[in-house]
This record gives C-alpha cells, sequence and structure tokens, in this order.
C-alpha cells in the first residue's frame, strides 16, 4: 500500500474500497502532497469558496465527512480511502500538535516571514485539524470555522491575484522604460554630434569673423597713413602756395 501524504490533519487508518479503479466515492478528494496550494499559470480573479451546506443534525461522522472529505489513492487497481479521525482530541493532543507543526516548519524550511507556500499549507493543516477537534465537540462551531477558513482563503487568494497583477504590471513598466532608455540614449547621442558639428560652425565663424577684423584693421592703419600723409602733404602744398602769394603781393608794396 502507498503510504498517505503526511499531514496534521488526523486521519483514520486507510480502508480498501474496491479492486475496481472505475468505483470512487463522490465525496472523496484524491490524495495530494499540498491539497491546499493549487497550481496557477497566471493572475486568476479569485471566486468565493463555496462552503457546503451542512445538517447539524447528523452523526459527527457524517459531518466531517462533508467539511472535510476523505482522500482516496489508487494503487495497482485497488481503490484505498482515508476518512478524517471522529476520535475526539484531549489537551496532549493539542499540545502534540503544536509541537508538530513547529517541527514541520523546521523540517521542511518554511521561512517566518514574507509569502511562503510551505508555511501556508502547514498552518492550513493545522486548522483543519482544529476544525476537525471543534466540530467533534460542537458542530455548528465546527461550520462557522469552516466559514472562517473559506473566508480567509479567498481573502488570500484575492491577495495573490493583486500581488500577481502587480508583478506583472511592474514588468512591463520595466520594459517599457527599458525601451524608452534606449530611444532616449539613441537621441542624446544624436544631439551630441549635432552639438559638436554646431560648435564647429560656430569655430568656423569665429576664425572667419576675427580674420574680416584683423583684415579690416590693417586696412584702416593704411587708409589713416594715407589719409595722414595726404594731410601733411596738403598743408605743404599750402604754406607754398601762401608764400607764393606773399611774395607776389609784397613788392607792390
Amino acid at each position: 500500500m502507498i503510504p498517505p501524504a503526511d499531514s496534521l490533519l488526523k486521519y483514520d487508518n486507510p480502508m480498501l474500497i474496491s479492486r475496481n479503479t472505475d468505483r470512487k466515492s463522490p465525496k472523496a478528494r484524491p490524495l495530494k502532497v499540498s491539497p491546499q496550494q493549487p497550481a496557477l499559470s497566471g493572475p486568476v480573479p479569485p471566486h468565493k469558496p463555496k462552503t457546503p451546506p451542512v445538517d447539524t443534525s447528523k452523526q459527527p461522522e457524517e459531518i466531517l465527512n462533508v467539511i472535510l472529505p476523505p482522500r482516496e489513492w489508487v494503487e495497482g487497481n485497488q481503490l484505498w480511502i482515508q476518512q478524517v479521525s471522529s476520535t475526539p482530541s484531549t489537551r496532549m493532543d493539542v499540545v502534540h500538535l503544536q509541537e508538530q507543526l513547529d517541527i514541520k516548519l523546521q523540517q521542511r524550511q518554511a521561512r517566518e516571514t514574507g509569502i511562503c507556500p510551505v508555511r501556508r499549507e502547514l498552518y492550513s493543516q493545522c486548522f483543519d485539524e482544529l476544525i476537525r477537534e471543534v466540530t467533534i465537540n460542537c458542530a455548528e462551531r465546527g461550520v462557522l470555522l469552516l466559514r472562517v477558513r473559506d473566508e480567509i482563503r479567498m481573502t488570500i487568494a484575492a491577495y495573490q491575484t493583486l500581488y500577481e497583477s502587480s508583478v506583472a504590471f511592474g514588468m512591463r513598466k520595466a520594459l517599457q522604460a527599458e525601451h524608452g532608455k534606449s530611444d532616449m540614449e539613441k537621441r542624446i547621442a544624436e544631439l551630441e554630434l549635432e552639438k559638436k558639428e554646431l560648435e564647429r560652425q560656430v569655430n568656423e565663424q569665429k576664425a572667419k569673423c576675427e580674420a574680416v577684423e584683423k583684415r579690416e584693421a590693417e586696412r584702416r592703419q593704411v587708409e589713416e597713413k594715407k589719409h595722414a600723409e595726404e594731410i601733411q602733404f596738403l598743408k605743404r602744398t599750402n604754406q607754398q602756395l601762401k608764400a607764393q602769394l606773399e611774395g607776389i603781393i609784397a613788392p607792390k608794396k
């Protein structure tokens, strides 16, 4: 017989139901290592878990089978089923449950903080065991705890969906930023080339301006020198003509 998966939820001994694998209990659930951790391929909108209707007038075994369905598995052609234990728990059982929880958390290296599927699975098993213990003593209280458990699972699923959506949104924004960064770097490179070209043109214009200023300064000096020589020549000519005029006029007196 395949040994059942180790769980904090207390089960009875497995029973052989049938050698024909086509016959299965309608209320039984297949054996899984972590039944509380469904595999999700992507963000899925959370749905409110449906709490099964429970008739509290039934026997505790029947109520437990509705709240916590038995698990089943197949070995060869044999169908095995294992129901939740209906044995009342004592104070020592609760203490032992707490010890087992701490041991399993340490053995499976569950993280103490943050998101941890292992820690969530173990605490879910522990809560199911508490529901089992409470239901045996008071069915109404067990059904109420079942509703609390389903509400907690729905809230966790909503937060998980929100987290996955936020991660996807962050990745999209990061890719967009990376794409925008490459475009911006390309634009910066183009502007740098344009800046260098404009600086080259400015330097050329400055050189031309300096050359023109130098040439104009030399031409102005030449013009000023020529103008000064002409003034001196005209002054000398004026003095000579004045002297000649005075020489002509003087003898007549």
